[in-house]
């Protein structure tokens, strides 16, 4: 019998529904369950066959046992080991290296030295900062915001040089980027599933949070739903993601990618609505079962294969 688990913390609703869908679905030798976990030896298997995790980027035990469990012959959704390497700044040269715009954006040295270093550390760092640049080549108004990180913590709109200061001296060792705001007329959020499926939601970050999926929307002019469907594809790819959300704010009719690093996007019934939460519950559980049924190949055991997932 091939198993399904699934990885999680706090969340109540998409992990015990994508259980329940998986077994509902009686997939001929697959059963899923919640994973449950003492420790881990090395050359010892997981059990699973296939892991949904949707807890690992805050718990490092956790990332490593999934690592190993990729080593010993399982898939995990979403792949450790990209989302590990990835940083809010790669991944927006990434875009623009694959044709999706972005806003102008400049990453940015440390307000403070990172502990256990000191000034002599820095010696490579060109001094002083060249800030007039900087803001000539990112405009206001703007968002400034860790490379690493969610949930919109740490995030500073700044509409001036002044401004920019202020927030900086509270970012600390945080690494951080400096991005365009975009002053857009409409907003999505778009679920990608397997790198394949995509579910286009109308957005509005600027409500409270149980309010920001717009159900009641009007239809997305066609050309647009394209774009934004096909850009959301093209970066899913590009970075690995099985499972991710890719936010574009639309300014001018260009669809500009905002946010698109999320190894485990919010699925919560109470924030996403009934409609998309029974559509990424059945695409995730689609997804899993046909990874417990993918063959395995001979493991080349090479750092670059578990990076594109032909090993996990």
């Amino acid at each position: 019998m091939k198993k399904i688990g699934v990885l999680y913390g706090m969340e109540r609703t998409f992990p015990p529904a994508l259980v329940d869908r998986i077994n509902e679905l009686r997939p001929t030798g697959i059963v899923a369950e919640h994973v449950r976990i003492s420790h881990a030896s090395i050359g010892v298997p997981s059990g699973y066959d296939v892991i949904v995790d949707r807890i690992s980027h805050d718990i490092p035990f956790y990332r490593a046992w999934l690592k190993h469990a990729i080593l010993e012959g399982a898939w995990v959704i979403n792949n450790p080991f990209w989302w590990s390497a990835d940083d809010k700044f790669f991944n927006y040269a990434l875009a623009a290296k694959v044709g999706v715009a972005v806003p102008p954006t400049v990453i940015l040295p440390h307000k403070q030295h990172p502990p256990g270093t000191t000034a002599q550390s820095m010696r490579n760092l060109k001094y002083p900062i060249e800030w007039q640049e900087i803001f000539e080549t990112v405009g206001f108004p703007a968002f400034l915001k860790p490379i690493l990180g969610g949930g919109w913590k740490n995030v500073f709109k700044v509409e001036s040089p002044s401004e920019f200061f202020s927030s900086y001296d509270q970012t600390g060792d945080l690494a951080m980027c400096l991005q365009r705001g975009v002053e857009f007329d409409q907003y999505f959020r778009c679920y990608v599933v397997g790198q394949e499926k995509v579910r286009v939601m109308r957005y509005d970050p600027r409500q409270p949070h149980h309010l920001r999926y717009v159900h009641d929307g009007p239809p997305v002019e066609p050309a647009l739903l394209a774009r934004v469907t096909g850009d959301a594809l093209k970066l899913c790819t590009a970075l690995g993601y099985d499972l991710n959300t890719v936010e574009f704010a639309v300014e001018n009719g260009i669809p500009y990618a905002i946010d698109f690093m999320n190894p485990a996007p919010d699925a919560d019934i109470h924030s996403v609505g009934v409609d998309n939460f029974n559509w990424v519950v059945d695409a995730v559980a689609e997804l899993a079962i046909r990874r417990a049924r993918q063959a395995r190949g001979t493991l080349d055991l090479r750092w670059s294969k578990f990076l594109t997932g032909e090993i996990g």
